[in-house]
């Protein structure tokens, strides 16, 4: 349809198809569905109404169900206004690949467009029009669950990732049946709860809400994508879904979005919870009025709107802009002509788990582990005959992480089955030795393992979290591995200190008493459909680490929140970080750094940072600078090394963080290769929101660094002029 064509639809439809339009229900009450959802289900709505008063659906689970749905809505709807089909496709839909925050830890674009071209092609074969991804919350508090939704908590890093998506799932045309639209969420800085639990609410600046936790959603919108969910919190006192200043000013005035706003799961309903809103009909003229165009799932719209419309409370001219945006995106999706879009069962058959998506997937995994230590332990060496797998992950099946298709777990390559399959002839001993559950105190099965460790040559110690323990609504205020297993740790590895610590897990743990006795720890995340593949190669050297954090691990909870590119104080503490150092910034009884910091990660192979070069010490606005790094690999293994570019204003009008992240690039060595890595800085790159929230640069002094977080190499100083 052309824009006028669209415009005459809009004109033809009576105030309740309009409403219709702007009402999403899930597919569970139309057709037995499996699939797990979040939040409460709208309340059930008699049958005409279901079929023929609503615009979209979400969580359905094939394109047998996709074309049913579509099918029974077409012969219901007197305008044969195509459905929207919705669903959440945060990594992977059956080939399962890393969670979002490992594969922040790749510093790899390109990878995460790999696997985000991989999981387009398996969702627009399954039915797919809209998937709820990328989600790009910066996220400093590893206490909040979500954090294995995002990339980083470097902005940088979740808007380079989040555009790539984008960019690939959408393609060139939303019409082509194999492109699916994004939705990027949550808007806006979800992955700031107080006290890191999920839903709470945000305080924060201005200025800090723009610098930090705005660019990565203005990235993917720059990219292209087509949808944008406000978030469940409050900020600054009024919640995302009814934030007018949020929503119209910048969302739709500064950044000129033109594409659907829609709620999360019942997120209008709530606005009465909140406190905002007196009884649902008000909730409906904020949402409204605030410019979200689709109520999902709790009928709030469905109910009142038209109502709301009739007595004047909201314009119809509101009503008809919502509407239309709504019609664009379905004309844009190519419905009108194709309302079954890419659904096709034979080419699920094709694409689901095929031998390409599953060696992506394995690659994906085997790239975003992250070696934290390695006294030489590693990797393991090809002649050994009895190994011990110990630990309440050692045939677990549920290492895909949230946000994983229910089922996903029986496709997955446990981790007995991956070593086997790269070893077959190795004898493997396995033990659990205890549970990884809150509160299991069962020390019955670590007698066992202990025996299994003792009378094995090496072993490989799977310790972290259950998978049910992180994602939404799983916030934690102890980050440390959850029953005896620290216990179970200590045991094993005094028996045999051959062991190296495999780490599963959807956040930044507390490893602080494990890396205290770990001689090797390997942080593999929930890698997903070919986990034990993926840890079998790492662990014997097939495949070499090469992840960084892409969050800093803590030495303690009572770090949060944690950020790396924090601000300098009046009174910083000084060296060593070891000691406390009073009426500075510190604490009396832990350092200050973490753990681990970002950036961090080790590789089997050593790389040497021979020179960081300017080829210029001024700049004016207009110029650029090129900065060069010379890497050169001195170990005996073909590696992978993620070169990291830091800035550092030295002097502001505001305080201006101790490091940040303004470029990375992943590259690829052999031994005893060299090779020089630029990098062009910009102008655009050095400004900042002062006092005013106004964006600009400051003339001045500025240092640029290699190396990683908290540990920077190779210092050069340019100026501003």
């Amino acid at each position: 349809m052309n824009s006028e064509q669209l415009r005459e639809l809009l004109g033809s439809l009576t105030l309740e198809e309009k409403v219709g339009q702007l009402v999403q229900f899930n597919a569970g009450q139309f057709i037995e569905n499996s699939l797990g959802i979040t939040g409460p289900d709208g309340e059930l709505l008699p049958a005409e109404d279901l079929n023929r008063v609503m615009g979209s659906v979400l969580t359905f689970e094939n394109a047998a169900q996709a074309k049913a749905l579509q099918d029974q809505h077409m012969a219901a709807d007197p305008k044969k206004i195509p459905l929207l089909l919705m669903l959440d496709v945060i990594h992977g839909l059956r080939t399962t690949y890393p969670i979002p925050l490992a594969m922040g830890c790749g510093f790899d674009d390109a990878l995460t467009a790999e696997c985000a071209d991989m999981a387009r092609k398996e969702s627009s074969a399954c039915g797919v029009h809209v998937t709820f991804n990328p989600m790009v919350d910066t996220a400093r508090d590893a206490r909040w669950g979500r954090i294995l939704e995002t990339y980083s908590e470097e902005p940088l890093i979740n808007g380079r990732m989040g555009a790539a998506i984008v960019k690939v799932t959408q393609g060139e045309d939303l019409s082509d049946p194999e492109n699916v639209a994004c939705c990027v969420k949550h808007y806006a800085a979800y992955g700031a709860p107080e006290a890191g639990r999920d839903y709470n609410s945000v305080e924060i600046s201005e200025r800090m809400l723009r610098e930090t936790y705005l660019p990565a959603y203005k990235a993917c919108l720059d990219a292209g994508a087509r949808l944008i969910m406000p978030s469940f919190n409050s900020l600054n006192g009024i919640p995302s879904v009814a934030n007018k200043w949020l929503m119209n000013r910048v969302l739709r005035k500064e950044w000129g979005f033109d594409g659907v706003a829609i709620s999360d799961y019942a997120a209008v309903n709530e606005l009465v919870v909140h406190g905002v809103a007196d009884g649902p009909e008000d909730a409906v003229r904020l949402a409204m009025e605030a410019g979200c165009d689709i109520d999902m799932v709790d009928n709030f719209y469905y109910r009142y709107l038209a109502d709301l419309v009739r007595k004047g409370i909201v314009p119809e001219e509101m009503l008809d802009t919502a509407v239309m945006r709504v019609l664009a995106l379905k004309n844009e999706l190519g419905l009108f002509e194709n309302p079954y879009h890419g659904a096709d069962e034979e080419k699920e058959k094709a694409v689901y788990l095929c031998d390409t998506h599953r060696e992506i997937a394995r690659r994906a995994a085997e790239e975003t582990a992250v070696l934290l230590k390695n006294e030489g332990i590693l990797p393991l060496k090809k002649n050994l005959k009895h190994v011990a797998l110990i630990g309440p992950f050692a045939e677990d099946i549920h290492l895909n992480g949230f946000w994983s298709r229910p089922g996903a777990e029986k496709d997955t390559v446990t981790i007995p089955e991956g070593i086997r399959n790269l070893m077959p002839d190795l004898e493997l001993i396995i033990e659990k030795g205890c549970g990884a559950e809150i509160g299991d105190t069962d020390r019955s099965g670590i007698a066992a393992a202990v025996q299994a460790a003792a009378s094995a040559e090496a072993v490989i110690l799977v310790l972290g979290e259950p998978e049910n323990y992180s994602g939404e609504g799983r916030s934690r205020a102890e980050l440390t591995m959850p029953g005896v297993q620290q216990e179970l740790a200590e045991q094993v590895i005094r028996a045999n200190p051959n062991t190296v610590a495999v780490l599963f897990n959807g956040r930044p743990l507390v490893l602080t008493e494990l890396e205290k006795i770990a001689p090797a720890m390997l942080e593999m995340w929930y890698p997903g459909t070919e986990a034990g593949n993926a840890l079998a190669r790492l662990l014997w050297g097939e495949a070499n680490p090469c992840g960084k954090l892409s969050a800093g691990l803590p030495r303690t909870t009572g770090q949060y929140p944690m950020p790396y590119n924090r601000m300098n104080t009046g009174r910083p503490k000084p060296e060593p970080d070891t000691q406390a150092f009073p009426f500075t910034s510190c604490y009396l009884d832990t350092p200050n750094l973490p753990l681990y910091s970002f950036g961090f990660g080790l590789s089997y192979t050593d790389f040497v940072y021979e020179s960081l070069e300017l080829d210029r010490t001024v700049i004016t606005p207009e110029e650029q600078l090129q900065v060069t790094v010379t890497l050169r690999n001195a170990g005996e293994r073909v590696g992978k090394e993620t070169v990291q570019l830091y800035l550092r204003d030295k002097v502001a009008s505001v305080v201006r963080p101790v490091q940040q992240l303004i470029d990375y690039r992943k590259v690829s060595l052999a031994p005893g290769e060299r090779t020089q890595v630029t990098f062009t800085v910009t102008e655009k790159q050095l400004r900042f929101w002062d006092f005013d929230c106004q964006y600009g640069s400051e003339p001045g002094t500025f240092e640029l660094s290699t190396g990683y977080a908290d540990h920077l190499i190779l210092t050069k100083t340019f100026e501003l002029k």
